[in-house]
């Protein structure tokens, strides 16, 4: 009996390799090529008598109602400069990154077809974490002041969010923004619903980066991977014993939802967890939807929360 187990383990073993080959081949026959606009150096290497150029040239960065004097001030700041420095020192040569880019669209094509190539195009913004890497159609905006690595001198950020300020997470970073313009918004607002939208887009990491770790993929240390995967069990009675799973109360949101130093289940085991753990489980859950139904990235994306808990089958690991 226990070698009758094994020959059909190693069988869906295999059959699961061979189709994964297939799915990747078929990726890697996606003709992609990514283009790259640097306006990072364009702006800081621009004279200022000729930022009308830049502005006819890019005029989406240039809103209406600023005065030049805010260009022309920041084009010849001494701190701007120092991070345009910096920012060229890290990405003097951007192709491995472009290539990462070819790789994600060729994913991307796959499981989208009608999307369209975008181009990149790269800036030094304002620091603004909640907007480090934008996808919009047709482009794709990266904020490289903020993927300089996560010890670099500029940042006076807390730690749960400097640990993301890493080359590796520009894909993860734009994924997350293509995903969430392709999720459709529902009406429930309760917790068990916004813990599987944040799984939903969790979920299209694992099919567009397959080659990226959980970790990378929804921004933990391997540490809270860990522990997350050791607690699941626990934080799930918890929800439920808790009822928390179908309440709206916006506090929820806060306390596991969101990003944060950690997750607040007013326990002992509350400095030990990791923040946004709620959108780590809505991750588990519309994974054992998944593996239990035969749907496409696309429909998963446009599935009703309450449809995808209910034939989940999600059962936590012990």
């Amino acid at each position: 009996m226990k070698i009758y187990r094994l020959a059909v383990v190693l069988c869906l073993f295999f059959l699961s390799c061979d189709q994964k080959t297939k799915v990747e081949k078929a990726v890697e026959e996606i003709p992609v090529d990514i283009k790259v606009e640097r306006f990072d150096k364009v702006f800081f290497e621009t004279k200022p008598e000729d930022l009308a150029k830049v502005k006819k040239q890019y005029p989406f960065f240039f809103p209406a109602g600023n005065d030049d004097n805010v260009w022309l001030k920041k084009m010849q700041d001494p701190i701007w400069k120092e991070v345009y420095t910096e920012v060229q020192k890290k990405y003097s040569n951007f192709e491995p990154v472009r290539e990462e880019f070819n790789a994600l669209f060729q994913h991307v094509k796959y499981y989208f077809p009608k999307t369209k190539t975008p181009k990149v195009i790269t800036v030094i913004g304002e620091m603004d974490y909640n907007a480090k890497a934008i996808y919009a159609d047709t482009l794709v905006i990266v904020a490289l002041e903020l993927y300089l690595g996560k010890d670099h001198k500029f940042y006076e950020f807390p730690n749960y969010l400097k640990q993301n300020f890493e080359e590796k997470q520009i894909m993860p970073d734009v994924v997350s923004s293509f995903a969430y313009r392709n999720i459709p918004a529902f009406p429930d607002k309760n917790l068990v619903s916004q813990m599987i939208f944040e799984g939903k887009q969790l979920y299209a990491k694992d099919l567009l980066l397959p080659n990226y770790t959980d970790a990378e993929k929804i921004g933990y240390t391997p540490e809270q991977i860990k522990w997350s995967q050791e607690n699941e069990a626990y934080m799930w009675r918890y929800f439920i014993e808790s009822e928390m799973l179908y309440s709206d109360d916006p506090k929820l949101t806060t306390r596991f939802i969101v990003p944060a130093p950690f997750s607040k289940f007013y326990l002992e085991i509350d400095n030990d967890s990791p923040g946004r753990i709620g959108a780590w489980l809505g991750w588990q859950i519309v994974r054992s939807y998944m593996k239990n139904n035969n749907v496409t990235l696309p429909e998963l994306l446009k599935t009703e929360a309450k449809v995808i808990f209910e034939k989940s089958k999600y059962k936590p690991k012990k």
